[in-house]
């Protein structure tokens, strides 16, 4: 095992408490590789949902490391939560493997009503820490507070609150909430966990307490970001405009997908990530890797989950910044983001309260719309 990489991992998996404890791991702690490979052999096909168009190039190096046939399927994760449950429900499933952004739902509708089963190798539950292992989480990814580092010497922002302020009014780019649960799984996660730090951020850049009539310093802060006329997208690649195309005065700061900063080589964007932001440079979120459970195929899915937990594996999504969970696994050094030196710095999740992230996703869509000034 690479020494840096698990201290760098261990760090960041300190960040997500652990707190899943209703879902059953299925390890098997007998695990064989050559006996579950000869397995799949005797199986159908399979199909992978993904909400990366990476999944296609995955099992496509999958199919032939193995000599199966695996195709991946770029399909939101929000088609997935209703692809899955309908296919169960007719017992005529097409993805047989799910990769998933959305936890929360996942948590809340899928899982407990066995539309998937959780899935650990056995010789992998050394290697993924304990807060990744109920449900299985093949990885962290992370959005973070990004500026264009041609029209700036350094990020223009060191404190998430000066986003409220009117220098900035109409030149903050982000993903709308309304149309991407994790974004308000974020807001809860601010409120539930970390509205003191909100609270002593805005101490620390005005210099007094803050008093509010929200139920939360957390609140607080999203209502000013809403009324302070954000640029709100239908997706990161708007995001990625608005900050980093090369030839602005006044380039917009922008939260987007870390992914966003292949763009750079990609469009010759300028992204660059606010690394000094008080309290946090971002956040992060995690993609379950699940297995549906009417699958015909079980073996050649096992196989899968086992291949995506290996460097090899999951090496076409680290190049978009995404954060392999396995202690065993290193980032490229030419990951473009270079979000690894700033991992301790993401809000992570913490999916103990998955669930209530679900539950409050409207009450949040509310507050956020209710705010909102264009």
């Amino acid at each position: 095992m690479r020494k840096s990489t698990y201290a760098t991992m261990t760090a960041i998996a300190a960040i997500l408490t652990a707190g899943i404890s209703t879902v059953p791991a299925a390890a098997d702690d007998a695990f064989d590789l050559d006996a579950l490979v000869a397995a799949a052999k005797q199986e159908k096909p399979i199909n992978i949902y993904d909400s990366t168009g990476k999944i296609v190039e995955m099992a496509e190096n999958f199919s032939t490391k193995y000599g199966l046939k695996a195709t991946g399927m770029k399909v939101s994760a929000n088609s997935q939560l209703e692809m899955i449950i309908r296919e169960s429900q007719a017992d005529n499933v097409q993805g047989d493997v799910v990769l998933i952004t959305d936890a929360p739902a996942a948590l809340a509708q899928l899982l407990p009503e066995n539309f998937v089963e959780n899935y650990l190798p056995g010789n992998m539950t050394s290697k993924i820490p304990a807060q990744f292992q109920n449900p299985l989480a093949i990885s962290t990814n992370a959005n973070v507070w990004a500026y264009n580092t041609e029209a700036y010497d350094k990020c223009p922002v060191s404190n998430i609150w000066e986003l409220t302020e009117p220098k900035w009014k109409g030149k903050v780019a982000m993903v709308d909430p309304l149309t991407k649960g994790n974004y308000t799984d974020w807001f809860n996660q601010l409120e539930t966990h970390s509205t003191d730090k909100v609270a002593a951020a805005y101490k620390a850049h005005f210099g007094k307490d803050l008093e509010t009539s929200e139920k939360s310093a957390a609140a607080a802060w999203i209502k000013a970001l809403a009324q302070n006329a954000p640029l709100a997208t239908d997706g990161d690649d708007p995001v990625a405009e608005a900050v980093g195309v090369a030839g602005q005065k006044e380039p917009f700061i922008g939260l987007l997908s870390s992914a966003k900063f292949r763009d750079n080589a990609d469009k010759g964007y300028k992204l660059g990530i606010c690394t000094d932001l008080d309290p946090w440079v971002g956040w992060s979120y995690i993609k379950l890797g699940l297995i549906a459970s009417k699958t015909k195929s079980p073996n050649t899915a096992k196989l899968f989950i086992h291949y995506i937990l290996t460097e090899e594996g999951i090496a076409p999504q680290m190049k978009d910044g995404k954060l392999p969970t396995s202690t065993d696994i290193k980032m490229p050094a030419d990951e473009p983001s270079g979000l690894m030196k700033v991992a301790g710095k993401l809000l992570g999740y913490d999916s103990s309260t998955g669930l209530d992230d679900f539950d409050r996703r409207e009450e949040w869509q509310d507050f956020w719309r209710v705010n909102y000034t264009k």
